[in-house]
């Protein structure tokens, strides 16, 4: 077990919900989750109890009756629902400086606001497609994980933000074998299960059908599951992904691998929309987020809803314990 240090949450868009919502689940949490807030205190709603603290541990002695916030300083106050060029440096460096104080533990774990690509392209190039790939840059990491998880389910997509079209071209043996390896990995040193029971779903319609659906299934993947089957890994499938996720099948496997995104995201927001959890598994540190993007439609309305960046802050409070 891990001793207990605050989480480091990034601001994320000043112009978005992210402020908004980091109090609210302050108000929320309190002491019962200690974490700090990394931005400029001049985006914070009006009327925010917050308190600057120097360094992360002294988060702790404040989080009872005010927002820790480690203070930056932007170059002009946000503007609800617009974001701005000019901040994309500072939002980044936002970004930076939590993982620099997860890296030193400071920080038991890393949760991030959602942030909002446009604006930091525009203002400072940034070259990343999202959080996820910038932050397995940052850690030198080759290759991670997308795992979004709730109480009722865990899912893995071994494909990503790619067109459909695309995905029997990306889907390698190489890449699903990588996958499982880092999710079994994950959950054995993020979420304490020591010995990891994965599903994996098949590609095609009935995993296949026997070849009269997609062959994939017949030409590698049964084969490469019965290789990491011999090889410990705790595995069933290629399953037929409608039915991968009812209760009594759910309750056989602790994630399941998917083949591509909306095989994996559909059935999580089906049974848990406002709760899941946004994990990047495969870093040398733990990272969670909110499944939503930055909201700037609604920003400032007082309606956003914080439930999952309070889930994203205690799922990473569970998982630092675990490590």
């Amino acid at each position: 077990m891990t001793q207990a240090r605050p989480i480091a949450l990034s601001c994320g868009e000043p112009a978005g919900i992210g402020p908004e919502i980091a109090v609210k689940a302050w108000n929320k949490l309190r002491d019962s989750c200690p974490f700090f807030w990394i931005g400029d205190p001049r985006h914070l709603p009006p009327g925010t109890a917050f308190a600057v603290i120097s360094s992360a541990a002294d988060a702790f002695s404040v989080c009872a009756s005010s927002l820790p916030v480690l203070a930056m300083s932007f170059k002009s106050p946000a503007t609800l629902g617009q974001p701005k060029a000019e901040h994309a440096a500072d939002v980044i460096q936002s970004i930076e400086t939590a993982v620099r104080l997860v890296q030193a533990g400071e920080a038991s774990a890393l949760c991030t606001a959602p942030i909002h690509k446009k604006a930091l392209i525009d203002g400072a190039g940034f070259a990343y497609p999202g959080h996820t790939e910038f932050l397995a840059a940052l850690s030198g990491c080759k290759q991670v994980v997308m795992m979004l998880a709730s109480e009722q389910l865990r899912v893995v997509p071994a494909t990503i933000h790619i067109a459909l079209a695309q995905v029997s071209q990306d889907l390698t043996p190489d890449l699903l074998r990588k996958t499982i390896e880092i999710t079994a990995e994950g959950l054995k040193n993020q979420f304490g299960i020591p010995h990891p029971r994965i599903a994996v779903a098949g590609l095609n319609p009935h995993a296949g059908e026997g070849g009269a659906m997609g062959h994939e299934e017949l030409d590698w993947i049964n084969a490469l599951l019965q290789d990491m089957q011999s090889h410990a890994f705790d595995l069933t499938g290629p399953h037929p992904a409608d039915t991968l996720f009812h209760a009594a099948a759910r309750a056989r496997y602790d994630a399941a691998i998917c083949m591509y995104h909306d095989q994996a995201l559909i059935p999580i927001k089906t049974l848990d929309f406002d709760r899941g959890v946004n994990i990047t598994l495969g870093l040398p540190f733990i990272r969670t987020s909110p499944d939503h993007g930055t909201a700037c439609d609604i920003a400032g309305h007082g309606i956003a809803n914080p439930t999952s960046l309070i889930e994203a802050l205690k799922m990473a409070q569970t998982m630092a314990k675990a490590s």
